[in-house]
């Protein structure tokens, strides 16, 4: 039997070639077959999500976490908080005033109760050092040397309100005013002190000191 004749000048293939397996990319025999489109139009590998390659750090909570030993802090300071220098507590100069001040009003007050009754009460003078003690220990602290003036201010308050008592009494018996008799008779309300004083008298300033120590160490 013989063979159907094809007719000449056939249509060629638009790719040069015929299809295979339905791939209308697919070349001729002999020639690289062309890679099928991917939808990546520039040929690179579709991206991994992370454009730098590279995976995140886990974070830790701590912004600084990443830092070697000896990297400066970022902004170029140096640790990200530094801690805040101490407070000081204890303000010698600042206590000392208050001790002073406690003092001349305590021992003012002393002498007009010693005046007003005419004699001196022990307590009163335990009062006038605690007094002292305690405030300015309290405003200072309880430093040594706040506490050391605290007891001599208080020996200084004692007798203060001594002198302020016997100028009172002085005062009554000379009927005179108490500003002329601490103004124009000082000394002899000094010397009256010296005749007067005994036992009991230096037994009150000591009595001033040690509570002076008692109301500094009850304040710190």
């Amino acid at each position: 039997m013989s063979q159907p004749v094809q007719p000449p000048n056939q249509p060629q293939q638009p790719y040069g070639g015929q299809p295979v397996d339905g791939n209308p990319y697919a070349g001729q025999p002999g020639q690289p077959t062309p890679a099928a489109p991917t939808g990546n139009p520039y040929g690179q590998p579709a991206p991994t999500g992370n454009p730098y390659g590279q995976q995140p750090p886990t974070p830790t909570g701590n912004p600084f976490a990443g830092q070697q030993p000896g990297q400066s802090a970022p902004f170029g300071g140096g640790a990200p908080f530094a801690p805040a220098p101490p407070a000081r507590n204890n303000n010698i100069m600042l206590g000392v005033l208050v001790a002073l001040g406690a003092a001349v009003v305590a021992g003012i007050l002393y002498g007009v109760i010693a005046g007003s009754i005419e004699r001196e009460v022990g307590y009163a003078a335990v009062g006038v050092g605690f007094l002292v003690g305690f405030a300015s220990s309290k405003v200072g602290g309880s430093n040594p040397a706040i506490i050391g003036a605290a007891a001599v201010f208080s020996i200084g308050a004692v007798y203060l309100g001594q002198l302020v008592g016997i100028s009172m009494v002085l005062s009554d018996l000379a009927q005179i005013p108490f500003s002329e008799v601490i103004g124009d008779h000082f000394g002899t309300v000094t010397e009256a002190w010296s005749q007067e004083a005994d036992f009991m008298t230096y037994l009150f300033l000591a009595l001033g000191a040690a509570a002076a120590v008692g109301g500094a160490k009850k304040a710190g």
